[in-house]
């Protein structure tokens, strides 16, 4: 894995709890989770169409709406839940435990997906170094919470 992509992965993973920090703060000034969902979606999608403005790249939207089907456009709304669910946690159970319990369900699913090769992953078969990092992770997420 080229070292560029390991340190972004981390820089992307460093960000989300103060994301949810940064949103957490926000539901209590504008009175709660899904105000303050819309509003980083309503930013992060202002940035996005700068970056696409000034990279003088467009969005075909025209062009995918009829040949993509119905499913790849709930991406957004995957997102949405996320962002919304750390909302309601991160001032509840706090950044760690946050992370971990989110970081344990993104492995699962992960592991499944890479397990039956789903969504264009590559075929990677679940075996006893998963399930023991699955293991592991899960004990992290314990003494994390507790």
């Amino acid at each position: 894995m080229q070292t560029a992509f390991i340190i972004l992965a981390i820089v992307a993973g460093m960000l989300m709890p103060v994301q949810a920090g940064i949103n957490a703060k926000l539901a209590d000034v504008i009175n709660g989770a899904i105000p303050a969902a819309f509003v980083s979606f309503l930013v992060g999608t202002l940035v996005l169409g700068l970056v696409l403005a000034v990279m003088s790249q467009s969005v075909p939207v025209s062009r995918a709406l009829p040949v993509a089907p119905w499913w790849y456009w709930v991406g957004g709304s995957l997102g949405a839940f996320f962002v919304t669910a750390t909302v309601i946690l991160a001032p509840r159970i706090g950044a760690g435990a946050m992370i971990a319990l989110t970081l344990a369900g993104q492995m699962a699913a992960s592991m499944a997906l890479d397990n039956y090769a789903l969504l264009g992953y590559p075929h990677i078969p679940f075996d006893g170094k998963r399930l023991l990092g699955s293991v592991l992770l899960l004990a992290g997420v314990y003494l994390i919470r507790m």
